[in-house]
């Protein structure tokens, strides 16, 4: 059993847990990710390891309620457990070399981009971030990015807080100026990280996508992470769980990476709802 240490909610629908995890927490990396379990009958969910604390035995978990799992997990507070925490799984991010980075997070994606920016504050590199979400109420980990940036762009898609827009209003003004980065690196929504790969295109600049499709067993087994890249003209097939998350943005299929990743929609949708049902004859 793993144990709760620490709970806080960002906004309304984002809950960060610390989890007691020492053999987890001795070896994670940015972009790593868990698959975790509340309990013996649960379903396995896979989410990005959004920090940890090698001293304390610790690792940050950040989630999204969106389905009847993760429903489940918000329903706990400190000093319950969850069955399985395991991991780390997955390749850490590249970022061995870079001096001048810019990270696009949107909404949740923004946990999977801090502790990168976090390591690459640490290393040295200039880090230019810039974080988008639907409104104010929604927005998470402000002050987090501002101490590891050297500059910090925040935009709502209602103009509520921040700059008014998307993420690739900040960034285009980058590249039109003449700013050259390292390598871009984006995570969030699909749409929005394809548009800011296309965005970057023209560029030549690397970009880095976190990709986060349906996954089961997180070993390469199941099939059901696949996702397609276009290689040299040639169309190949690889696996987020044990070739990602990471990506060259510029190879993703995006397309069929949403159409696969909606797949389940209407099945979330219904067992949230149940689990929600179940929660209430219970009260």
């Amino acid at each position: 059993m793993y144990k709760i240490v620490t709970k806080k909610e960002l906004n309304p629908t984002v809950t960060m847990m610390e989890i007691e995890a020492p053999f987890v927490a001795r070896k994670a990396e940015p972009g790593q990710f868990i698959i975790l379990r509340v309990d013996s009958d649960g379903e396995r969910i896979p989410l990005t390891v959004a920090g940890y604390d090698r001293e304390r035995g610790t690792v940050k978990i950040i989630f999204q309620i969106v389905g009847a799992t993760t429903k489940k997990l918000g329903e706990l507070n400190e000093g319950d457990s969850i069955s399985d925490f395991a991991g780390p799984l997955g390749v850490p991010t590249h970022l061995e070399g870079l001096k001048d980075v810019c990270i696009v997070g949107g909404g949740v994606g923004c946990a999977i981009a801090l502790p990168i920016a976090e390591k690459l504050h640490r290393m040295g590199c200039r880090v230019t971030s810039i974080i988008g979400f639907r409104n104010k109420d929604l927005v998470i980990l402000e002050d987090e990015f501002r101490a590891c940036s050297d500059e910090l762009n925040i935009t709502t898609d209602d103009g509520s807080y921040g700059r008014a827009g998307n993420v690739c209003m900040p960034l285009n003004e980058y590249f039109a100026s003449g700013k050259r980065f390292d390598k871009v690196i984006t995570i969030g929504p699909l749409i929005m990280m394809k548009f800011v790969v296309e965005a970057t295109r023209p560029t030549g600049i690397p970009c880095d996508v976190s990709m986060n499709p349906i996954m089961i067993d997180g070993t390469g087994m199941c099939g059901g992470c696949r996702l397609t890249l276009n290689q040299d003209g040639k169309r190949v097939t690889k696996f987020a769980c044990v070739d990602g998350p990471d990506f060259n943005g510029y190879e993703v299929d995006f397309d069929e990476a949403m159409s696969r990743g909606a797949m389940y929609r209407d099945f979330e949708r219904h067992a949230y709802e149940a689990a929600c049902n179940l929660f209430k004859k219970g009260e």
